[in-house]
């Protein structure tokens, strides 16, 4: 394992980070959509999105693995052609699903964009590998993320300029992952894989804050830790005394 400051640019924690976009579903304008991001912009924050691979390899933001809950239609995103994913319409919105090529030029390098790389946790590394070409040439400050080890220490190995982060929290008893053997769920609570991912943030469950893993990232290796998801000003006022922003949604911060 490196001893090397982590590459933690200060665009990284320097403004309120918004979920999946600035969303209100009551106005129309749905979580990882552009109009999401562009509502994000016009407040100053920076923007948290999704990213998923279609059937042809190619990438959508967009956050569940079906596409029940978002379009009303159904299946699997990664069993959908990249035509058919891009002609459904948002539920509860006029807009439809964008690419992340289409994301990236609607956001121009005006606010800094976490993507979060969403795993089946199945040792597919097709939308990482994707992901990192199309962010290559794009002129903005982006990083990636993702709750899977395996996702991070690719990202080390096949880009290690870009700033990379993992997802976590203290417990994965009811978090979708509880599927996954006790051992990789032991290690992802306490960051066991840090000698082969060497993340350059933490970004951790508010609930569980505050505890160990993210407490000695921070203070020992100075890596901003990020806390998700924050739905309340009070909630994120307690978590900025253990992490240095928050991702929100279902209000709106105070900026200084």
């Amino acid at each position: 394992m490196s001893n090397a400051s982590p590459n933690a640019p200060a665009w990284l924690t320097a403004r309120p980070i918004a979920h999946r976009g600035l969303h209100d579903r009551g106005a129309g304008i749905v979580e990882n959509s552009i109009g999401a991001a562009r509502a994000a912009m016009e407040r100053g924050f920076a923007i948290e999105c999704d990213v998923q691979d279609t059937a042809d390899g190619e990438v959508v933001v967009f956050h569940d693995h079906t596409l029940e809950r978002l379009t009303g239609a159904s299946g699997a995103v990664k069993a959908t052609p990249l035509a058919r994913m891009t002609a459904l319409t948002l539920t509860g919105s006029t807009e439809t699903v964008p690419t992340l090529q289409a994301f990236l030029a609607a956001i121009g390098g005006k606010t800094p964009l976490v993507l979060e790389i969403k795993s089946r946790f199945d040792g597919d590394s097709t939308l990482t590998r994707r992901t990192l070409a199309i962010i290559e040439d794009y002129d903005g400050p982006v990083c990636v993320k993702s709750f899977d080890p395996e996702v991070v220490a690719l990202v080390r190995d096949l880009a290690p300029q870009r700033p990379r982060g993992i997802v976590a929290q203290s417990h994965y008893d009811h978090s979708g992952l509880d599927r996954l053997p006790e051992t990789t769920r032991r290690e992802m609570a306490n960051l066991l894989h840090f000698p082969r991912t060497e993340p350059d943030f933490v970004s951790w469950r508010v609930a569980d804050l505050p505890c160990a893993a993210p407490f000695l990232c921070r203070h020992l290796r100075s890596m901003p830790v990020m806390t998700w998801t924050v739905r309340d000003a009070e909630t994120g006022l307690a978590a900025l005394g253990h992490a240095d922003q928050i991702v929100f949604e279902g209000f709106v911060p105070k900026l200084d």
